[in-house]
């Protein structure tokens, strides 16, 4: 039985201790029906996941993240059959004492696509960039409504409001210099949003390290990970592909754009980028080409621009 987890020390105390998480793992494991499958956990990811043999994964959710765990499960059942791109066949979900829950899903063929990136042709990324609009305009024309009772935010125009209210203090505390984190509130007044607009099922992390790959066919064979899914504009999804999937790499924003048949102002993506949950502007300055001027335009054109 693992212990409750509620807050950053409990996490750092419990999460990374495999002494400690390993032997749940494997009563969990047995109790499932996995008794003495080989395990490894994944060294990525904000969640404790671990293969188990060949054809599973088990995914961990403390007490304090639980109901990232039920959303997790309902979105891989509602999903499963239904993108052009494989997602996880849901096998089990459920609660493990002290407030813990389970997912255990079947394991996607492939390498992550962050890892076999730099070998990949520039045609196969080409190509690749291609199936993953043309996946998230799937995700996207499907019916949101079956998930609305476990999927947030119940308003997206507060959601939005209280994001841009604490816009500017987050870079902050993120330590973006001020002659970046005093010209936000100007640059979000410069950018209309659509309010009560078309709403739908968003993944929120589309990115390399959430999509496999087939290392002899460069074809993606999997997109995992939807415990941060929410409902809401279509455009907050295009977020991580400009910063994670495309990341500034000429002409791949406009080849997902129009395989998922739709183009949207680079100026309103890095508006919703700042506005995003996970937004980090030092991490992204650091990892992503650098714009041709000291503006948010600039910022804008370079990463969500073409």
């Amino acid at each position: 039985m693992l212990p409750e987890v509620n807050d950053d020390a409990q996490w750092d105390a419990v999460v990374p201790d495999e002494t400690v998480m390993r032997p749940a793992v494997t009563d969990l494991l047995a109790r499932l029906g996995l008794a003495g499958a080989p395990v490894t956990r994944y060294s990525g990811g904000s969640m404790p996941v671990y293969a188990a043999g060949t054809g599973h994964v088990l995914k961990l959710f403390p007490t304090c993240d639980a109901e990232d765990g039920i959303t997790e499960a309902r979105v891989l059942s509602h999903l499963h059959g239904r993108l052009p791109v494989p997602t996880p066949e849901l096998h089990a979900s459920g609660a493990y004492g002290n407030g813990w829950r389970y997912v255990l899903m079947a394991r996607l063929p492939g390498e992550d696509l962050s890892v076999a990136w730099p070998r990949i042709p520039a045609a196969d990324r080409e190509r690749l960039v291609t199936e993953a609009g043309e996946a998230l305009a799937a995700l996207h024309a499907l019916d949101p409504a079956p998930l609305a009772d476990v999927l947030g935010p119940e308003d997206w125009d507060a959601f939005l409001a209280r994001q841009r209210a604490g816009a500017v203090e987050r870079q902050r505390s993120r330590a973006l210099p001020e002659e970046w984190t005093a010209r936000i509130p100007a640059f979000l007044d410069s950018v209309e949003l659509p309010a009560g607009g078309e709403r739908v099922l968003l993944h929120t992390e589309l990115m390399r390290q959430h999509l496999v790959v087939d290392p002899a066919t460069w074809r993606l064979t999997g997109l995992f990970d939807f415990e941060p899914a929410m409902i809401g504009d279509p455009a907050y999804d295009l977020v991580a592909i400009g910063l994670f999937l495309t990341r500034g790499e000429p002409g791949l924003m406009a080849r997902f754009q129009k395989a998922y048949g739709r183009t949207f102002d680079p100026r309103q993506l890095l508006a919703y980028a700042l506005l995003h949950v996970y937004a980090n502007f030092v991490w992204y300055f650091r990892e992503l080409p650098a714009p041709s001027e000291q503006s948010w335009e600039s910022v804008a054109e370079a990463w969500f621009g073409g």
